[in-house]
């Protein structure tokens, strides 16, 4: 009965954090589209922060409760399923054109925050020449200090403070049918999606560890899994949607956008809160992650992905799943 009750709040959890990350992007694209902001921007930002709120929440309020490998493995999980999967089932839908700003600004940016976090977070394992012999369960191979967390958290008001100088030097205008919506629906919407979103990631957290606790899962490998697409569901209704509507410039900024917030601002935000302790499973999904970033970056370089390009992105994804689960 227990255990029925877990997956239940589970659920529950899960359609209150996709629900209020839609209410959030709906109060907050709409509040955007009233200042002119364009579409790309919308993507890597509102869109991006909207869709990653999920995460952010699941993710602070698992180091709040010491669930380390929670923390890291959502983050590094979503990013997985963000770059493979949601990138992966949009091409397929419909070839995705690649915005050149996105190709010079942002992915190289997704690329380098991920390497520099792997190399500070593994650093320890990397040095000691333990990266391929240490047991993967090993909860103290890597360490992601208080210190870092406020260095990412600097990043990532740099990198906002870099798209909102952009959309000042770019302003678009409305379309000509676009109904503005009043302010104080935007906020009543922002404000309950928030709500929905904190209280969805407080029952995602407890019930995920009650769940792998009695199947004798580990932590990383729920993180990595059931709670990172979980979480990423929003990105992926939010893309594909985009995708179907020709709005490409959103899609793809969202998934590379999402990526950008979950390391630099979620991961950020949960080790300033409290210094996480990686097993050395995480590190290496990390470093999975990097080959993820920099194959999908020479896909791109075509301009486009392509439905056969995207076909690899989902198998990829397949073959890291089956990979985790069989570790």
């Amino acid at each position: 009965m227990g255990l029925v009750l877990n997956i239940l709040l589970l659920v529950v959890g899960f359609v209150a954090l996709i629900k209020g990350a839609d209410w959030f992007v709906d109060g907050s694209a709409a509040l955007a589209k009233n200042f002119k902001v364009p579409g790309v921007i919308i993507g890597l930002t509102i869109v991006a922060l909207g869709t990653s709120a999920p995460e952010l929440a699941v993710s602070v309020s698992a180091a709040m409760k010491g669930s380390n490998a929670i923390a890291l493995s959502n983050v590094v999980g979503s990013n997985l399923f963000n770059i493979l999967s949601v990138l992966g089932v949009c091409a397929i839908i419909h070839a995705i054109p690649i915005d050149p700003k996105i190709m010079k600004r942002d992915f190289p940016i997704c690329i380098i925050a991920t390497i520099v976090a792997f190399i500070v977070i593994g650093w320890k394992a990397i040095t000691g020449g333990h990266f391929f012999s240490t047991p993967m369960a090993t909860e103290n191979a890597g360490m992601i200090p208080r210190w870092f967390g406020i260095v990412l958290l600097v990043c990532f008001v740099g990198y906002i403070a870099l798209l909102i100088v952009d959309a000042k030097k770019n302003p678009v205008e409305n379309e000509e049918d676009y109904e503005a919506m009043p302010y104080w629906k935007c906020a009543l919407l922002i404000l309950i999606g928030i709500g929905c979103i904190v209280a969805g990631g407080q029952l995602v957290v407890e019930n995920a560890k009650s769940i792998a606790k009695t199947f004798g899962m580990s932590e990383t490998l729920i993180g990595l899994t059931i709670i990172a697409v979980g979480t990423s569901l929003p990105e992926l209704v939010t893309s594909i949607v985009a995708s179907k509507k020709g709005e490409n410039g959103l899609a793809v900024g969202n998934v590379v956008g999402s990526s950008i917030f979950n390391l630099l601002f979620i991961l950020g935000t949960s080790a300033t809160i409290h210094p996480i302790a990686v097993n050395m499973e995480s590190i290496f999904d990390l470093a999975i992650v990097i080959v993820a970033c920099i194959v999908t970056y020479f896909m791109a370089f075509t301009k486009n992905i392509s439905r056969f390009e995207g076909a690899i992105l989902l198998l990829l994804y397949g073959a890291d799943v089956a990979f985790a689960i069989l570790r």
